[in-house]
């Protein structure tokens, strides 16, 4: 091509250029928000993170306003205020929140403040670092104006009085997440029954297209005193990478720890996997490593990708999420591997 039709070919696609960053800049500006989270209960945190994300609120924002209704709901056994206890009969709670800049931070086997998310948050915005752990924890709390309280109420302290008359030591999980039945329109848990952790996880996009993060529980029921499982820990609880996506998990952390579950969903996901193919991946991965152990606990990985595509996978039936989006605001059932 010669230097005259050059120049009249540029002049004559410059426009179509020019239009072509105008709707690209378009189609980004209105990108629309969505919020996941794990478990039936993820219905009313969803609406709690979405009266941000509706606002055009950030997703951090959003996810720490949604667990936080979890949290403070006592009827919830596994998370927050009236959590089981472990077999001491102290309640400690787990959690950690993560920002669209791999920001982040966690708290560990808290004790007394009814919000650890709160407080994950606070380590991460104003301390150097990630984890606070323990008497630690609750220093950094009360010293940050969280009230101190009494999170053992009388329905779960009964549990704990019930479980001591055996004081047996079974983590299994009931794989029909069948932890809560309606007896005068009010949830109690099922003596005997083993389902006795389901963590909060929940990840979003906002308004701008980041990403953000958020996990919190009062762990296994009944554990022992210390014990701390994948739902604090940044990269098998909970990852967010802004670049590709987010992911959480639930169930028995110590499986989730060993392959690191979330941070797997996501890198699986950067690999071109879809978000529901990277969480039974992930699933399959613990499944292989030890099939008799895997048909006898539960296990849930959810995801969500840049492009506003979630999915979830678990171990067995009954992993159930929550999604709300400007057209959506509902209860799904994940695809299990048993």
């Amino acid at each position: 091509m010669d230097r005259r039709k050059f120049v009249r070919l540029s002049s004559l696609t410059a426009p179509f250029l020019s239009i072509g960053e105008k709707l690209w800049v378009r189609e980004m500006e209105s990108e629309k928000p969505i919020v996941i989270s794990t478990w039936d209960f993820g219905k009313e945190a969803n609406a709690g993170a979405w009266n941000i994300l509706k606002n055009g609120g950030r997703a951090l924002d959003a996810v720490e306003a949604g667990v936080r209704i979890t949290e403070a709901d006592p009827h919830n056994q596994s998370v927050g205020y009236g959590g089981l206890p472990d077999r001491d009969g102290r309640v400690t709670l787990d959690a950690c929140i993560m920002d669209e800049n791999a920001n982040c931070g966690s708290v560990m086997c808290l004790e007394h403040i009814k919000h650890p998310i709160s407080v994950a948050r606070q380590v991460m915005e104003k301390t150097p670092h990630i984890v606070l752990s323990g008497e630690g924890a609750l220093q950094f709390a009360l010293a940050n104006g969280f009230k101190k309280e009494n999170l053992l109420t009388a329905e779960s302290e009964k549990a704990w009085k019930d479980w001591l008359k055996t004081s047996k030591y079974d983590p299994a999980i009931n794989v029909e997440n069948e932890l809560y039945k309606k007896k005068e329109n009010e949830p109690v848990l099922i003596p005997g029954n083993k389902e006795n952790h389901d963590t909060i996880g929940m990840v979003a996009l906002d308004n701008s297209g980041n990403l953000g993060g958020a996990c919190t529980t009062s762990g296994l029921a009944f554990k022992m005193h210390g014990r701390v499982g994948d739902s604090p820990i940044i990269g098998a609880g909970l990852y967010v990478d802004n670049e590709v996506g987010a992911a959480t998990a639930t169930g028995l952390g110590e499986e989730v720890i060993r392959c690191v579950g979330s941070h797997l969903v996501v890198e699986l996901m950067r690999q071109g996997s879809s978000p529901e193919a990277a969480c039974k991946i992930a699933a399959e991965r613990i499944a292989k490593r030890n099939p008799q152990k895997a048909r006898s606990i539960q296990i849930g990985f959810l995801a969500l990708n840049r492009k506003r595509q979630y999915g979830a996978y678990a171990l067995q039936k009954g992993f159930s999420f929550a999604v709300r989006s400007e057209k959506q605001d509902l209860v799904l059932h994940s695809k299990s591997i048993y």
